[in-house]
């Protein structure tokens, strides 16, 4: 459960860090004439949490801010028509008849624990049930987007009339898990509905990873899922991060300073968006 939740907060979270050498989940390269600052999220927080004065000052030190899709031009009756047609099953299927009467009974009992009702998620396709059960856990727990990296940002952003761009549109966003095949949306449900007694415990794991910069304790828990289920980690994390690293670079020739904000995950281990500008030369420093 641990490694979907966190694959999850991907989308949507220096092993022995010490006092005398706070780390944070920011890092840096300079470019010819600005700095690109790299923070890695966490989508759902709690209200009260306050963040690092390091992130703060990379928010004033940027001019333009960079995130996974462009979060203040999204366009709420665009972004319901595209979640209903990518997430939603054709008339006449149901979620029941795809996933058999004894996996139904665990989906139904978990959607009540959360507080919805089971019959909207019969029309949901297994990736969309998904999701909706895991988000709903978090803000059972105090967590919620609003809160969230991104959205504090944004807020900010726009009160600043500071640009904020995207790495890619919401429709590419939610089709790379409506594009997966049957077989591996029925796990990824599997998974968010099984061993919900420890949510709780690897959700407080994730976020005080994050909170230390822990790095590398981030990396090892992505590479347990990798090993896994390597068919459902690659287009989440490493075929983006391909895709965004030449967005990235450019961003070096510019005079502007940037803020890149995407999900923590895509910035630790191996093919993270941090390995693969080192592997092209770059100098990448952690905060």
């Amino acid at each position: 459960m641990k490694k979907i939740l966190m694959a999850l907060c991907a989308l949507w979270l220096s092993a022995g860090a010490c006092a005398a050498e706070q780390h944070h989940s920011l890092w840096s390269l300079q470019g010819k004439t600005n700095t690109v600052y790299l923070l890695g999220s966490v989508h759902f927080l709690n209200e009260s949490e306050q963040l690092p004065a390091a992130l703060d000052q990379a928010y004033k030190d940027a001019e333009v801010l960079l995130m996974e899709i462009d979060m203040d031009d999204l366009d709420p009756a665009e972004t319901q028509q595209v979640t209903l047609e990518l997430g939603m099953l054709p008339a006449g299927e149901s979620l029941e008849q795809q996933l058999g009467k004894p996996t139904y009974s665990k989906l139904s009992t978990r959607a009540q624990e959360v507080g919805i009702d089971p019959l909207l998620l019969n029309r949901f396709k297994p990736w969309f049930a998904a999701m909706t059960l895991v988000q709903l856990q978090l803000v059972k727990m105090g967590l919620a987007p609003t809160s969230g990296i991104e959205q504090r940002f944004t807020t900010r952003a726009v009160a600043d009339k500071k640009p904020i761009h995207g790495l890619e549109t919401l429709r590419e966003q939610l089709g790379m898990l409506a594009g997966l095949p049957e077989r591996q949306q029925r796990e990824f449900l599997l998974y968010s509905i099984e061993d919900t007694d420890r949510i709780a415990e690897e959700i407080d794991e994730l976020l005080s990873a994050w909170r230390r910069g822990d790095s590398k304790a981030l990396a090892e828990l992505l590479a347990e899922g990798f090993e896994q289920y390597p068919d459902l980690y690659r287009p989440l994390t490493t075929d983006r991060n391909r895709r965004w690293l030449g967005q990235v670079e450019r961003l070096l020739d510019d005079r502007d300073d940037y803020l890149v904000i995407v999900g923590t995950l895509h910035l630790v281990g191996k093919d993270s968006l941090i390995d693969l500008l080192e592997n092209k030369g770059h100098k990448v420093t952690q905060h």
